[in-house]
């Protein structure tokens, strides 16, 4: 709880501050707000960037680790098919003597 009161107390510091600057800012309102708009727009085209990039690189492991996991499915596969086949042929080959 201690945490959140402090993270809490640090948003409202950066609040109070971001109110401060807008309110003794030394250009015109209009000016200040097209700056911010602009800065808020690179930060979310930043933000953006990096959720795709992460997404990508996520799903390039995901379909990574499926593909292993066919392949080692497959060659288990043939292999239980190999070692039925030999068991097929012993039990022929008894019935036979």
């Amino acid at each position: 709880m201690s945490s959140l009161k402090g993270i809490l107390g640090i948003l409202a510091g950066v609040a109070t501050g971001a109110a401060l600057g807008i309110l003794f800012a030394p250009e015109k309102g209009s000016h200040t707000r097209k700056n911010i708009l602009a800065k808020g727009k690179g930060y979310t085209d930043g933000l953006k960037n990096k959720y795709n990039n992460m997404y990508e690189t996520a799903n390039n492991k995901y379909e990574s680790v499926i593909s292993d996991a066919k392949e080692l499915l497959s060659n288990e596969a043939k292999n239980l098919v190999t070692k039925l086949d030999g068991k097929v042929e012993q039990t022929k080959s008894g019935f036979k003597s």
